[in-house]
């Protein structure tokens, strides 16, 4: 379909064009800001989450009382769909809401407005929020599973040798949980490019279009408003080209997925 002129609601036969959808699409402004969206919401949310799951995992993993506890905690909002925790948290970011209430508690004063849907850095920071709250649960029960896996005798040999705690966990934690990483991080990565739910909501609640409008958000509209086909299925294309490419990249980096103990 990328390679013809096709309108979604027209009885008309599609007409073949050949590259002129891509060339179209490379030379729009508003894919590239789609592009621009979506690298910024993956890197604000990417990262933090493999960091902070890690860090969760092992403290989770250091509690002798009730840890199982700890991860229902974390967890639960992962069996939410983003839909509903997209309407949770619109309501968190109203005016009248808990996330302007800790704001000025923490920072503000009294009755300022953060305008956390309405701002254009804002409602890209809310929408990061929304994500990380979602998955960071998710992807620290992958690592709780991969940090159980290293045998507790490599770190009683460490602590024999003099090792502490940050030594044990640079030089045993982190080497040994290459392959959880390497998983957690390529999810983690195609979470957040293939995001959608969060901003398509907050948009169609009033927030600014253009700082959110990320890849997915363009291909709907694309198609299912303007009913353009062949440009929603060029950039469907090069979503999943970049996805490819990037998990490609990741296991080249990662090199093996095997590791001995």
């Amino acid at each position: 379909m990328s390679f013809y002129r096709k309108n979604m609601i027209s009885l008309v036969r599609p007409v073949f064009v050949g590259f002129a959808n891509y060339i179209t699409v490379l030379g729009s402004p508003s894919f590239w800001n789609s592009v621009v969206a979506t690298v910024i919401f993956t890197l604000g949310t990417f990262i933090p989450l493999v960091v902070f799951s890690l860090i969760l995992a092992i403290f989770i993993c250091a509690q002798k009382r009730s840890p199982r506890v700890w991860q229902l905690i974390f967890y639960s909002p992962a069996v939410l769909s983003s839909a509903v925790a997209a309407l949770i948290w619109m309501i968190i970011f109203q005016p009248t809401g808990l996330a302007n209430q800790i704001a000025n508690a923490l920072f503000l004063g009294g009755g300022v407005d953060v305008h956390w849907l309405s701002n254009g850095a804002m409602v890209r920071i809310s929408t990061m929020i929304v994500y990380f709250w979602k998955y960071i649960g998710y992807f620290t029960i992958l690592f709780i599973t991969g940090v159980t896996k290293i045998p507790r005798g490599i770190y009683e040999a460490a602590t024999i040798d003099g090792a502490g705690k940050m030594q044990s966990f640079i030089l045993i934690t982190v080497p040994l949980l290459k392959p959880t990483t390497t998983l957690v991080s390529i999810m983690a990565m195609l979470q957040c490019l293939k995001t959608f739910s969060t901003q398509y909501l907050f948009t169609q609640g009033g927030a600014p279009r253009s700082p959110i409008n990320v890849i997915t958000l363009n291909i709907y509209t694309t198609a299912m408003k303007e009913y353009n086909v062949g440009r929603a299925s060029v950039m469907s294309i090069l979503l999943f080209l970049t996805m490819l490419l990037l998990t490609v990249v990741q296991f080249r980096v990662s090199k093996s997925d095997e590791v001995t103990y």
